[in-house]
């Protein structure tokens, strides 16, 4: 297994990351939670954040590469050849 597969395992995709910060985010806003849960649950908002920031990011790079390419499908990989 490559890197970019046990990274693909191991990372949620974006809907699923996007409706687990939504729900951190809700939980945070009622402002009923301790110090020490907010904190944890912030840590794990950033987290997700970052997740969804670099999957699109990524989409992006897709998106940019196939107008490019006149909407020729191109092989892409974010690594830039990185496998270990």
């Amino acid at each position: 297994m490559t890197r970019n597969q046990r990274e693909a395992a191991a990372t949620p995709d974006f809907e699923q990351s996007l409706q687990e910060l939504e729900a951190l985010v809700a939980r945070l806003e009622r402002g009923d939670l301790p110090l020490a849960e907010s904190l944890a649950l912030f840590e794990q908002g950033v987290v997700l954040t970052r997740s969804c920031h670099t999957q699109l990011s990524e989409a992006q790079q897709k998106v940019s590469i196939l107008l490019e390419q006149g909407g020729a499908p191109v092989p892409f990989d974010s690594t830039d050849g990185e496998d270990d």
